[in-house]
């Protein structure tokens, strides 16, 4: 092609001459935050820079930024129990020094370091990762789905689940057991669009921590993963605007202050899918792909629409009251109709298929909570909260389908059939869902300083949750013929129909004792904890009491070396303990189950944990962690239907069990000049039992309680996270995973079979096929290997007080030439075996180009 020599070249001289001349554009400068009146350095205290990165004071109260040579800059600096403070750095100059004042009177009053606040975000090897500040922006700001879970996905122990799922595997466990709360909150089901992609708009987050070790037992409710979300702080001293447009979404972020003692942040999203929608249609009609098909049918572009908002006041150096919210919608719409002919022979067939679904969900929350301190080594904090969830499914399938027999099925069939040359079935299913929950949560928590090391915390929660479930199914069932009825075909197809009418409640009251010991020189630390999870149901004319869980446990931190050459720390961190949760399927229980007293139980784990953390001077941290978890009276169902009475029903059962372990590893280089990011990879083994469960495990066989691996294991899960500043407006971030597969079903040929259709009006004899599906513990799908590229290029205005950014990004861009593959489907009518195979992860098989702007001040 003419020119592209041309170029190319000046592309990378471009980027060469970036490279070369990057050094001469900046400069480092040291900043010092220290007490104005003490003149004490404030060991963590944050300085917001100029880029809109945040950084945090080493205990000498120094931090290094990189600053622009041709301007001059501001940042702002934040310390609990003190006023906010601007410093302005010049041109010139590589040292600076800014005091802060206590904020608010504190007259005949000690200075002192408050004990850390239950639920303050840090990383802590054996127990939790977090990620705040650029990396959560560089990681989570990018693409059609801007999501925290797309940067919680890039943790290690997390296991990969495609772009379209943000409930993913916490190191082998089930992906319903990640439980997330927000400021103190336990929140149902946090996703829209049925788990696609979580309410965290990483525009309301101040930060995410993910918990999967063993974690203090302050938080319960699950027995694999915690992710733990911190609000987005409004400022006390400044008024903030921040405006973000993509080829998706539009955002808006307002911060007032309140009388300089507090701060008010409002916030909103909407979504707008049309333009992506009707683009991707449009490329159906050139490109032959089964997958890409399928967005013709949609009719009502995914959308979301939600606002949240937050509020911090500090009545006093003391007491501090907070409150945030947030209420929001998405739905979606798929139509899809078919007409076809098809001709055997002098026979022209006629086929029609008409499909209508619609889904409608909505959510909602308020929480508010009161932070004293009564004593300067004692933290109270007290959490009141109530939410809401909604969610509506309609559907119909409709299809009047002409199948001619196949030669040898006449033979074989013949005096069965009313038509010897073809069928006519008509048949519909429908489906209408309506499930509403709330709930209503109360916590109080209580850390005192004893002094020496030691620290003490108590704390009391209730939670009260209420389903009501309108499920309505009329669908279509197909078994093996019984032996007692007299029929000539090996199966009998036949309409069902599913309801579910209940509206129950539970009530789960916990409490926990904490104590913490940490040696002077912090060689030695140690975290023993007892938590008391139990839970009572009530039904709409039964009650269920069950047995409490006690879930000791215990962690010991050693700090091997410090300061030795090269390396800054070396810590270890052994940890054990239990854990306890429900499952959301207690949800539908009925009387009719027939479940006791005692008979349900909380799933249940046993974990351990090793780790070891190594952090290097030049902000490099090595982070390797080993880990064994038993799983104990795992909650599982049974589905069963009654050819009779054409109804389906489901057992509960609790006494599933599973028994894992892995490790995982994680390189990181800290927030730096040039690059930056980390590089993960996690190694889990998992093997679950559910004891009174059949399974097929060849051609007609069947066992019962064999172990298993779940259908969402992943044996292998890498992570690299890139960011390259070659100058500092310019940013190129590269997000590159290699997963290995999914278990999957040996599949046999594809063979014809009979079925007699039990209609109302009149049995019918058709020909369908199928082919043996068995499970087997050595069978899987390929590789997935996603890869996403995002280009900043930042710029501020001269005063340094507003700042904006443009980016380009691509997702899914290996699927311009891979795609983990599946097995392949087929029509069950025909016989007809689709082309290549199913993905092995729901997503579009085609790369996913965004652009977005936003601009702050």
């Amino acid at each position: 092609m003419p020119g592209t020599r041309d170029t190319m070249v000046y592309a990378f001289l471009g980027i060469f001459l970036l490279i070369g001349l990057s050094p001469l554009l900046a400069r480092d400068v040291e900043i010092t935050i220290e007490d104005t009146d003490l003149g004490l350095p404030l060991e963590g205290a944050l300085i917001r820079s100029w880029d809109g990165g945040e950084r945090i004071c080493d205990e000498e109260g120094k931090v290094t930024l990189a600053v622009p040579d041709d301007r001059q800059v501001v940042i702002q600096v934040a310390y609990p129990g003190y006023e906010s403070g601007r410093l302005v750095i010049p041109l010139t100059g590589d040292r600076f020094t800014l005091g802060l004042h206590l904020s608010g009177i504190m007259e005949n009053q000690e200075l002192v370091i408050e004990a850390q606040r239950p639920g303050v975000s840090e990383t802590k090897s054996g127990r939790s990762v977090a990620i705040s500040g650029d990396e959560l922006t560089r990681t989570a700001e990018i693409g059609i789905l801007e999501d925290v879970m797309t940067s919680i996905k890039l943790l290690p122990g997390v296991g990969y689940t495609g772009m379209f799922n943000a409930r993913p595997s916490i190191r082998g466990g089930e992906p319903g057991d990640l439980t997330a709360v927000l400021d103190g909150f336990y929140i149902e089901n946090p996703y829209h669009w049925g788990g696609s992609v979580s309410i965290f708009d990483p525009r309301m987050v101040q930060s995410a921590q993910l918990s999967h070790g063993v974690f203090s037992a302050r938080y319960g409710h699950t027995i694999s993963g915690l992710l733990e979300v911190s609000s987005r702080k409004p400022s006390f001293t400044e008024t903030e605007l921040e405006l973000g447009v993509s080829s998706s979404a539009a955002n808006l972020n307002l911060s007032i202050p309140l009388a300089s003692k507090g701060g008010l942040m409002l916030m909103g999203k909407v979504t707008y899918w049309d333009p992506f929608v009707w683009t991707a249609q449009q490329l159906s009609t050139v490109v032959d792909n089964e997958t890409l098909d399928q967005i013709n049918a949609v009719s009502i572009a995914p959308y979301i629409r939600s606002t949240a908002f937050s509020v911090d006041y500090r009545f006093t150096p003391t007491l501090e009251w907070t409150m945030s919210g947030f209420i929001g919608g998405d739905g979606a719409g798929a139509a899809y109709q078919n007409e076809g002919y098809t001709e055997d022979g002098a026979t022209e067939l006629h086929n029609q298929t008409d499909m209508d679904f619609e889904w409608d969900n909505s959510l909602g929350f308020l929480i508010t909570g009161l932070t004293l301190n009564p004593l300067p080594s004692m933290v109270l904090k007290t959490t009141l909260g109530a939410g809401f969830l909604k969610t509506k499914l309609d559907g119909n399938i409709y299809y009047n389908i002409h199948v001619p027999y196949s030669e040898d099925f006449r033979n074989q069939y013949g005096s069965l059939l009313e038509d010897n040359t073809a069928y006519v079935l008509e048949q519909d299913q429908r489906i209408g869902i309506t499930n509403t929950a709330g709930s209503y949560q109360g916590r109080a928590d209580l850390d005192w300083d004893l002094g020496k090391g030691f620290l003490v915390a108590f704390g009391l929660q209730e939670l009260y949750s209420r389903w009501k479930l309108e499920d309505s199914i009329h669908g279509i069932a197909e078994t093996k013929t019984p032996p007692e009825m007299d029929i000539p075909t090996p199966y009998i197809n036949y309409p069902v129909d599913y309801t579910v009418d209940v509206n129950n409640q539970g009530l789960t009251s916990s409490a926990y004792t904490v104590l913490e010991y940490t040696t002077p020189n912090k060689r030695f630390g140690a975290e023993a904890g007892l938590r008391l999870d139990h839970v009572y149901f009530i039904g709409d004319d039964f009650t269920i009491r069950t047995v409490p869980a006690f879930n000791p446990r215990i962690n010991l931190d050693f700090g091997v070396l410090q300061n030795k050459g090269i390396l800054d720390s070396l810590t270890t961190t052994i940890g054990t303990g239990f854990f306890s949760s429900m499952t959301d399927n207690i949800s539908q229980i009925e009387r009719s189950n027939g479940i006791g007293d005692f008979e349900m139980k909380q799933n249940r784990s046993w974990t351990s944990v090793v780790g070891t953390k190594l952090d290097f001077l030049g902000g490099y941290s090595f982070n390797i962690e080993g880990y064994f978890k038993y799983v104990f009276d795992r909650a599982y169902t049974i589905l069963s239907t009654d050819s009779e009475s054409q109804t389906s029903s489901s057992d509960y059962l609790f006494d599933g069990e599973g028994r894992i372990w892995g490790f995982d590893l994680m390189l990181q280089k800290l927030e730096s000049r040039y690059w930056d990011g980390w590089l993960s990879y996690s190694f889990n083994y998992a093997r679950y039992r559910n004891p009174q469960a059949l399974s097929t495990v060849g051609k007609d066989k069947q066992e019962e309680g064999i172990w298993f691996y779940p259908s969402f294991h992943r044996f292998h899960n890498l992570n690299l996270v890139l960011n390259i500043k070659p100058i500092k407006q310019f940013n190129i971030a590269v997000r590159l995973g290699l997963a290995s597969g999914r278990p999957k079903a040996v599949v046999g040929e594809i063979n014809p079979y009979a079925v007699l259709v039990m209609n109302d009006d009149k049995p019918l004899v058709i020909q369908k096929y199928k082919r043996d599906t068995y499970y087997s513990d050595n069978e899987r799908t390929t590789w997935s290997i996603p890869l996403d590229l995002k280009f900043s290029w930042f710029f501020f205005n001269s005063k340094g007080k507003g700042q904006g950014e443009i980016y380009v990004a691509v997702e899914n861009l290996m699927s311009l030439v891979y795609k983990a593959q599946a097995n392949t489907s087929f029509n069950s009518y025909t016989g007809e075996e689709d082309t290549g195979s199913n993905a092995a992860v729901y997503e579009l098989p085609i790369p996913m180009p965004s652009v977005g702007f936003k601009w702050s001040y």
